[in-house]
Parts: C-alpha cells; sequence; structure tokens
C-alpha cells in the first residue's frame, strides 16, 4: 500500500498531540478532528479502490463468509480481510470513546492516550487494506 499524505499528516499531529497540556487539547481539537477525519476518509477511499479492483468471486466471499461453491483460498483470504477490518473498526471506536472521556475529563492523559489509540488504529487499517490487496492476488 502506498504511504497515504493525509494518513501522513493525522499521524504526525497525533504523535506531536501526545505531549500537549490539556489547555492545547481544549484548543486544538477541532483541528485534530478535522485531520483526523481527512486521514479516515482517505483511508475509506483506498479501502473503496482496492475492493472495487476484487473479482466478484472474491467479493461474493468477502459479504457472505459462509457462502458454498466458493474455492476455499477464496474464503479464507475474504476472512482474514474481514478479521482485519473488525480489529481496525474495534481500536478505531476505542481511540473515539478515549477522546470522547478526555473531553468530559479535561483530561490530558486520557488524549494523549487517544492519541496513541488512534495511531494504532490507523495502523491496524492499512494492515487491513494491506490483506485487502493481497487477497486480490489470491
Amino acid at each position: 500500500m502506498r504511504r497515504l499524505v493525509e494518513v501522513e499528516e493525522a499521524r504526525a499531529l497525533l504523535t506531536e498531540a501526545i505531549e500537549w497540556s490539556v489547555w492545547r487539547w481544549m484548543t486544538e481539537k477541532s483541528r485534530v478532528r478535522a485531520i483526523a477525519d481527512r486521514g479516515t476518509a482517505r483511508l475509506d477511499a483506498v479501502d473503496n479502490e482496492v475492493k472495487a479492483a476484487w473479482t466478484a468471486a472474491l467479493t461474493k466471499a468477502y459479504r457472505d463468509v459462509e457462502a458454498r461453491h466458493i474455492d476455499p483460498k477464496l474464503k479464507a483470504a475474504a476472512k482474514r480481510v474481514r478479521e482485519a477490518e473488525e480489529e481496525a473498526y474495534r481500536a478505531r471506536m476505542d481511540a473515539e470513546q478515549t477522546f470522547d472521556e478526555a473531553e468530559l475529563r479535561l483530561s490530558a492523559s486520557l488524549a494523549r492516550e487517544g492519541a496513541r489509540k488512534a495511531i494504532l488504529a490507523y495502523d491496524l487499517r492499512e494492515k487491513a487494506i494491506r490483506k485487502a490487496e493481497a487477497a486480490n492476488r489470491t
């Protein structure tokens, strides 16, 4: 998978934000949210591009992992993609929840933890997209 400018910008800002005070978090949260959302949107777009290039059989296997009459290799590849996507989604939701809690408590330490979790979520999403790319080569 190629490097994505929007994701790299979000990672860089989140890495910087790990050191911020609670005041800085409160004044910069809308900028962080906007940049993080652009990174997520870019990952969504790349994911859609990758899946648009999938064969019909792979798409069917992905949509219904339990479907019969599908090559077992395709089923296994689709299952790996789905599991990686689910892990990335859980990580993203965990980061979102941590940011929400940080805002409610005005907690810089929770905001920092949210930033770390968001970076991990980007990593996991990219890993899932790489698995989707590899599945097409199955």
